[in-house]
């Protein structure tokens, strides 16, 4: 049986993917090297389609609105189209970071940290391909939220 993280997977021009097994036991001195670069363009690129997608398919359903004449469910339908639209609302701002980020890899500046230029680690690309912060430069810009708000 093979898993998701012990099998290597090839995109268009014969080029194969590392898996994320694969990425995490490489050394530090190979942080951001072409074939982890190629790993994150393709996660980020997967994530931009289904956001896309998504975006989509909110689009066609909010589309087919059905006329209901009891005010009750008139008013679950249009709770329904709330809820979704604050999903989508969330996507939208993340397919924005995502973006960026693919726009970061191009310029060479993915995977380091915006505020103290320090390598941002796999594991939390991993977690969040789209972080622009370290760990320790995250939790010192929540704390300072916390304390004197944003």
């Amino acid at each position: 049986m093979a898993t998701k993280s012990s099998k290597s997977t090839s995109v268009a021009g014969d080029t194969t993917l590392l898996t994320e097994a694969q990425i995490l036991k490489m050394g530090e001195k190979e942080y951001m090297n072409d074939a982890q670069l190629a790993f994150f363009r393709d996660r980020l690129q997967q994530l931009e389609k289904e956001l896309l997608k998504n975006a989509d398919e909110t689009t066609e359903h909010l589309r087919e609105t059905v006329l209901v004449p009891d005010p009750a469910d008139r008013a679950t339908i249009e709770e329904e189209h709330a809820l979704e639209l604050r999903t989508r609302d969330r996507e939208r701002k993340l397919l924005k970071k995502v973006q960026q980020s693919l726009l970061s890899i191009d310029s060479g500046e993915y995977g380091w940290c915006e505020e103290t230029g320090e390598p941002i680690g796999v594991p939390r690309l991993l977690a969040r391909p789209t972080a622009t912060l370290s760990l320790e430069a995250q939790q010192r810009r929540e704390l300072k939220q916390k304390l004197y708000g944003d």
